[in-house]
């Protein structure tokens, strides 16, 4: 039982301990190699770090609950453009143009049902045909991009509204509107995740199904909600970032589904389902823009930055599945 525990901690303090590292490392390594002249543990540097992060930050804390139900969404890039689309053009429709600065509840409220509309659709596909969410939302992954081209071409679509501007780049003790929805968003699906019967449901069904069938646990309808949730969440990160940029281009969000699964893995998520948490995936968010932001601190290039990053996931993976490979044997034993 005590080693159950000590491997539990080094686990879940194994993403705060790279962080921790990396702190330090580019702290030094940028004091030889920066072109900057500022430190990069700046605490400015650091509250621009958490805003940054925030777009993915958000999908990822979606991702992680259905990764954790044994599920995937790869159309959330595609749902996060198509719902920014939809909330900035609404605000040019003509009974929106008339409410003046009214509208924008309502323009946040149409993206956000458009995002709950498309998670409804994918998990009502996968729960009614039984299709692997792998290929049900590569499916839709492809088929909400092609929605985003029709709507306005290849061309982008704006609306700069300065009152939306002004409430996306409010500022509370430094932080500013789209870190402020992140962290909401982390407290409060965690609290979902490990204070409720959803979230145990959620873990019980990723680690076996037919036990959770077994159970009495309605998966489908389970399924349902929880890709309703990463539907919403990735329109919400597309509401808190297109409200201060006021454009929308029709390739936004591509790969956006990748970062946020390699966060969430990082994070300490199985691939398979009935293991990770939230503030694992806050650990694998803040990493990942960690690496991003101190590579580019020293001067590396974005190819440089994707290729180390991939080698840590690929790292990270092979680590995880020698650790569950030989607890398995400890079990045989």
């Amino acid at each position: 039982m005590q080693n159950d525990t000590v491997k539990k901690l080094v686990k879940n303090g194994a993403i705060w301990a790279f962080i921790v590292f990396q702190l330090v490392f580019f702290e030094v390594a940028g004091q030889w190699w920066s072109l900057s002249d500022s430190a990069f543990m700046d605490a400015d540097n650091m509250l621009l770090l958490l805003k940054q992060s925030a777009p993915i930050g958000i999908i990822a804390i979606g991702m992680t609950v259905v990764m954790i139900n044994g599920n995937i969404d790869l159309s959330v890039g595609a749902t996060y453009a198509l719902a920014g689309i939809v909330m900035l053009d609404s605000m040019n429709w003509p009974f929106m143009e008339a409410m003046g600065d009214a509208a924008i509840p309502l323009a946040w409220l149409f993206a956000l049902v458009t995002g709950c509309v498309l998670g409804l659709i994918n998990g009502v596909v996968v729960w009614k045909t039984g299709v692997d969410a792998f290929i049900v939302t590569l499916g839709a992954m492809l088929g909400y991009r092609g929605l985003v081209f029709m709507y306005n071409g290849e061309n982008p679509t704006y609306h700069l509204n300065w009152t939306m501007v002004d409430i996306a780049e409010a500022d509370i003790l430094g932080l500013q509107t789209p870190a402020i929805v992140f962290l909401a968003v982390v407290l409060i699906v965690w609290l979902v995740m490990t204070r409720t019967v959803h979230g145990r449901n959620a873990y019980a069904i990723g680690d076996n199904r037919e036990a959770a069938v077994n159970a009495g646990i309605r998966v489908g309808p389970h399924f349902v909600l929880n890709f309703v949730l990463i539907g919403f969440l990735a329109a919400l990160s597309a509401v808190a970032f297109y409200s201060g940029s006021g454009s929308v281009n029709p390739n936004d969000g591509m790969l956006f589904e990748l970062w946020a699964i390699t966060a969430v893995v990082l994070g300490g998520t199985k691939l398979t389902g009935g293991r990770g948490s939230i503030i694992g995936t806050l650990g694998g968010v803040i990493a990942i823009q960690l690496l991003r932001k101190g590579l580019g601190h020293i001067g590396a290039d974005t190819e440089t930055v994707n290729l180390v990053i991939g080698t840590i996931l690929i790292a990270v993976l092979f680590l995880d599945r020698q650790l569950n490979r030989k607890g398995a044997e400890e079990l045989k034993v």
